[in-house]
């Protein structure tokens, strides 16, 4: 994204008289997330922008003028969006349906039929666009570098149809044949795992420290502070730990695919 906001937010920050770190205090932030936002390499979520603008009293300018992102997606993913983008290695968790860089159009399309009221079949269609662009970074054979940890219940679900959820299943084993992805299952048979609670991304990134976003109904939250991010980074590791390996992990998807081929 253009830098002029970042450069904005320094140049109103230093008339102020603060450091990093005191408007970080002021704002509720962390100064590792002021120091990103002024460089250009993250965009506030709205709220973050609102106590900039208040914790410098520049009225309503950096929420007014936020940056705005051509894809369409929940506000609560607007700033794990452009980190997603920029990331070298991204560890998924799911909880209940595939992550959104994996899933095919057919199975974006079936989740985002959930809910009521539906959605516009317009507002759906961009949702849809976003989805598959997003999984564009994948086009690249190398990086990032992905890896997936699916819980069974992501495997056993069906979303719209059988034949929908088997060549999603199918899609994924293909990624992981072509070497492009590494994903792991945990098994029903292990019970209560360390990620229960929320679905979660881990990321890393060439020139800023790695930040966690998790998310649950109607709600998402990157996390940067180091602290929650180290724990965030132990509980996926416990949980991969007790995973099936990636040959067992192959198995499973091949045959919850058939098994739904069966059903279809």
């Amino acid at each position: 994204m253009s830098n002029t906001y970042g450069d904005w937010l320094k140049a109103q920050r230093e008339a102020a008289g603060l450091t990093q770190q005191e408007l970080a205090d002021t704002a509720i932030m962390t100064r590792s997330h002021i120091s990103h936002i002024e460089a250009g390499r993250r965009i506030p979520s709205k709220e973050d922008a609102r106590r900039l603008d208040k914790a410098l009293n520049t009225g309503d300018v950096l929420s007014s003028f936020l940056p705005q992102d051509d894809m369409a997606v929940a506000d609560y993913f607007e700033a794990a969006l452009q980190l997603e983008q920029q990331a070298t290695v991204i560890r998924e968790f799911a909880l209940s349906f595939v992550p959104g860089i994996l899933q095919t159009e057919a199975y974006a399309r079936a989740v985002l039929r959930v809910g009521f009221p539906p959605l516009s079949e317009e507002e759906r269609d961009r949702l849809v666009v976003t989805r598959l662009e997003r999984s564009q970074i994948l086009s690249n054979p190398v990086a990032p570098v992905v890896w997936a940890l699916l819980d069974e219940a992501v495997l056993r679900r069906p979303a719209g149809s059988s034949k929908i959820t088997a060549d999603q299943l199918t899609h994924i084993v293909r990624l992981v044949e072509t070497e492009r992805v590494r994903v792991h299952v945990m098994p029903f048979g292990m019970g209560i795992h360390p990620l229960m609670q929320s679905m979660l991304t881990l990321m890393w990134f060439e020139d800023q420290p790695p930040v966690a976003y998790s998310e649950g109904l109607r709600i998402g939250k990157v996390h940067d502070a180091p602290g929650i991010v180290e724990r965030l980074q132990g509980a996926y590791d416990l949980a991969l730990g007790d995973a099936l390996p990636l040959r067992e992990s192959l198995a499973l998807m091949r045959a919850a695919a058939k098994e739904h081929e069966h059903h279809g």
